[in-house]
């Protein structure tokens, strides 16, 4: 039931960002879901709504984008408990910087290993 939960709730986000993209007024780009996702995670996090998706879908819910939001307001809610004022700067990148450092390796590699086509 895992995997079901992580595929349903996981593909109900990206089915939100490309309705958000086909059917508004105002066509959202790819950049407009990115911060409304990210946006979104975190303002739902801190209402405490977002952790029982986690439970329920695991990766079907960190993965997306929300989950970055998530991941960024609890690091921040962390660090301000931590370190006072100080964390609610540092804390948001110290839960992220796994992720962040992976995004810039791989990156870094996909750029060496492939020529872009002019």
């Amino acid at each position: 039931m895992e995997y079901f939960w992580a595929f349903v709730i996981g593909g109900a986000i990206c089915v939100i960002g490309q309705l958000l993209m086909d059917l508004t007024s105002y066509k959202f780009s790819p950049a407009h879901v990115l911060v409304t996702f990210v946006s979104a995670g975190a303002i739902i996090s801190a209402f405490g709504l977002y952790q029982p998706l986690v439970n329920l879908a695991g990766a079907g819910a960190t993965v997306p984008l929300s989950g970055f939001g998530h991941l960024l307001a609890q690091g921040t809610i962390s660090g301000v408990k931590q370190n006072g004022l100080l964390g609610a700067f540092s804390g948001g990148v110290t839960a992220a910087a796994v992720g962040i450092t992976a995004a810039v390796v791989f990156g870094y590699l996909a750029a060496l290993t492939f020529r872009p086509r002019s």
